[in-house]
């Protein structure tokens, strides 16, 4: 009888679980489509950011930007990383994958200044001694325009006052929902080629970039804010990108985990007919060993 009630209490179990891992699913899929959407819209408006720099850069001789500046002539180059992992956990892999993603680049240097967003990204980079940036206070759910505005703002004012010389952007890039890239890519200093290679620029493409636009006040005026609509737009592009890739990530862990429950019921279920079928038999057998005692 114990058996049975305890196989009763696990089937109950697995099956409230089974009904929380479906819905976290549903709800992981329907965030993942709005900021897929959301970053559709914006696109094309910092694709033209984007090609509008080059376009300056190539046709405006002499320009010069701070946001461009190498600094070849420093030794011992301070570097700094914008780190995207997850707020929350249940998405299999995803924080793992990005944390080595990052130690692999960083490779030991302890000095690395990084600004983390998520909470289990910067939870483990503190504890285990990383200098993390501790007045970056930004989550990774729900991306906004004016978050990666505010983000972007604080990192090239950091830059231009020399405090890194470098920044990385840590995140995760989703080619499908099989396929899920931690990437780290150069966000400062700027480079052209870097621009171009984004772009996909061929030949034909640079001979029609106009050299006829004129801008006002001045090529070095308009580079100066592109320049920050640039870097907003790549960070909003990567918060999108590591947003939706976690929900793709959390929707097939519980897909997995939902698969799972389903199989483990199935083994219980036949666990539980066979214990209540053996209980049967067993009552069967004293109701007739009580009768032939009778005899």
């Amino acid at each position: 009888m114990a058996q049975v009630n305890e196989i009763k209490l696990r089937i109950k179990s697995i099956k409230e679980t089974k009904q929380i891992t479906k819905a976290m699913k549903l709800i992981s899929a329907a965030k993942l489509k709005k900021a897929r959407r959301q970053l559709e819209h914006a696109l094309p408006y910092f694709e033209k950011v984007r090609s509008t720099m080059v376009d300056i850069l190539m046709h405006s001789a002499g320009v010069e930007n701070k946001y461009f500046d190498l600094r070849n002539e420093k030794e011992g180059k301070k570097k700094a990383y914008l780190i995207l992992t997850g707020d929350k956990g249940l998405a299999g892999g995803y924080n793992h994958n990005m944390i080595k993603a990052v130690e692999e680049h960083i490779k030991g240097d302890k000095d690395a200044l990084l600004f983390v967003a998520g909470n289990v990204g910067k939870n483990y980079f503190l504890k285990n001694n990383y200098n993390v940036y501790m007045e970056f206070e930004y989550p990774v759910q729900n991306p906004t325009i004016y978050r990666a505005r505010d983000i972007s703002e604080l990192i090239l004012d950091l830059f231009v006052q020399g405090v890194f010389d470098e920044m990385y952007l840590a995140f995760t890039y989703m080619q499908s929902t099989m396929s899920i890239e931690p990437q780290v890519i150069k966000l400062l200093p700027l480079e052209l080629h870097a621009l171009k290679e984004h772009m996909k620029i061929t030949e034909d493409i640079e001979d029609k970039v106009d050299d006829l636009i004129v801008y006002d006040p001045s090529p070095q005026d308009v580079l100066d804010i592109l320049v920050a609509k640039y870097v907003k737009g790549v960070i909003y592009g990567a918060f999108v990108e590591a947003f939706t890739s976690e929900q793709s990530a959390r929707m097939t862990a519980m897909d997995n985990a939902t698969a799972n429950a389903d199989d483990m019921l199935a083994q219980l279920s036949l666990s539980y007919n066979r214990a209540r079928q053996a209980k049967i038999t067993q009552e069967i057998s004293e109701i007739v060993a009580g009768a032939e005692a009778m005899k």
